[in-house]
């Protein structure tokens, strides 16, 4: 009974066009350098398939499509980011996987918002650039949207040493205060200076 209940409510939703939300795992990465493994609640950026190019020019401003779709880089020191000192993290500005932490954020003096790590490590890709690329440098791609992110250089400081110098234009801030009602709530606990888990929706 419960199951045939179940398979309606779920005819309906599918009937409505209402998104059926589940749970899965996310593994995000701490300031200090521990991983936690935790659940979120499913219907966005886990389920995104990327519009059309037409689509995304119209959705994207200029800078943001060049960047994200044609690899572009934006000028250093002239962009949104790069001097940011609020807290709250980083997501993908086509598809809103979330990408980094403010608490991993430094002062690289690149004029570009640098990084010494993921956020979420499974939705940061990297890839070596071709034979025919200029400088042979290890690019920064999203891995649900395939946004072109930025580069990662082996000259951060500690705990990592590497520098993930990543485009403004390829992502949104959502500052700290704003992450529960945006859908990220399970973050909120990074930011929680009492060690209490403020992560309940």
């Amino acid at each position: 009974m419960k199951g045939s209940l179940w398979l309606a409510a779920v005819g309906a939703f599918v009937l409505l066009g209402i998104p059926i939300r589940s749970m899965a795992q996310a593994t995000i990465s701490g300031h200090d350098g521990k991983t936690t493994t935790v659940q979120r609640n499913v219907s966005d950026w886990r389920q995104f398939e990327k519009p059309g190019s037409g689509e995304l020019q119209k959705s994207l401003t200029p800078e943001q499509y060049d960047v994200t779709q044609c690899s572009g880089t934006e000028a250093p020191f002239h962009n949104p980011y790069w001097n940011n000192k609020r807290e709250g993290i980083y997501v993908d500005v086509v598809s809103g996987e979330p990408l980094f932490s403010s608490l991993d954020k430094y002062d690289s003096g690149t004029g570009w918002p640098s990084f010494t790590r993921p956020l979420v490590p499974e939705n940061v890709v990297t890839k070596q650039e071709g034979p025919n690329s200029l400088y042979n440098r290890t690019e920064v791609r999203s891995k649900h949207a395939d946004s072109h992110l930025g580069h990662v250089f082996p000259d951060g400081p500690a705990p990592t040493g590497l520098r993930y110098c990543m485009n403004s234009a390829s992502l949104r801030f959502i500052p700290k205060e704003d992450l529960k009602k945006e859908g990220y709530g399970e973050f909120l606990k990074l930011f929680d200076k009492t060690g209490k888990n403020t992560t309940s929706r």
